[in-house]
């Protein structure tokens, strides 16, 4: 089982310590999403928050944050991180 928080940390291990690129990183957490003996709660919600960490430049906590808020349809995330401003599906308020 491949929890969330696990494979988040994995982004950060792979950032922070091994100096990857974001489109690198998502390369190999989608790799290993997709091995058949992974299993996790929800790989579409972790593909999605893969795809908006590489593509809109956020950290992965934040494109985990608008994947979860596209998929509950919540729409709005109190965050004072203003990157999240960059992603049209979610609006961001401050707390």
């Amino acid at each position: 089982m491949l929890a969330d928080l696990i494979l988040a940390e994995c982004v950060y291990v792979l950032e922070s310590f091994y100096e990857l690129k974001p489109a690198r990183v998502a390369e190999l957490m989608r790799a290993a999403l997709a091995l058949p003996s992974i299993a996790t709660v929800d790989a579409a919600l972790l593909v999605r928050a893969l795809e908006v960490y590489e593509t809109a430049r956020l950290d992965f906590a934040e494109a985990y944050l608008v994947a979860q808020a596209e998929a509950t349809g919540v729409g709005e995330i109190v965050s004072f991180d203003r990157s999240i401003d960059r992603i049209t599906s979610v609006s961001r308020r401050e707390p």
